[in-house]
């Protein structure tokens, strides 16, 4: 039986929580291929002191060298708007479908990557903007950094 999107973005969220609970920055991913799970990850930029360990790098990170035809199968759910850098690996794996928690903390590359053809299905999830909302009220400074601003 296929998993909805809904239940996609479960796999992502709790990846989410597990990084605020690590002192992170609460960004999951989930990457998805035939209905099965095959890595999940959280945005570990804090915990590593990582410039480039987003919530969608280090599912694929965690994925470990997969042949294209994987990839071909692929949906990488993740609970916020990709940014440029994350946006560009679902673009050089050719992953056809993103499921997004939310966009409004954050709106990525949603637009260039449906131009590339790729399938973007934004769910508006309240948890996703509660999580985001609630953390960058306590974490301007940290959430800044994460995106590139002062």
């Amino acid at each position: 039986m296929a998993l909805t999107d809904t239940e996609q973005l479960a796999f992502a969220l709790n990846e989410a929580r597990v990084g605020l609970a690590e002192g992170g920055v609460p960004i999951g991913a989930a990457l998805i291929v035939d209905g099965e799970v095959l890595a999940v990850g959280h945005n570990q930029r804090v915990q590593l002191g990582s410039s480039i360990h987003h919530g969608e790098t280090d599912c694929l990170e965690n994925a470990g060298r997969l042949p294209a035809s994987v990839y071909a199968r692929a949906t990488m759910v993740t609970t916020l708007s990709p940014c440029d850098m994350c946006t560009g690996a679902i673009l050089l794996y050719k992953i056809p479908r993103v499921i997004v928690g939310e966009n409004s903390s954050f709106f990525g590359g949603e637009d260039y990557l449906r131009q590339r053809g790729v399938e973007v299905v934004v769910l508006d999830d309240e948890e996703c903007k509660k999580l985001m909302a609630d953390f960058i009220a306590a974490q301007p400074g940290l959430w800044n950094e994460d995106i590139g601003e002062e």
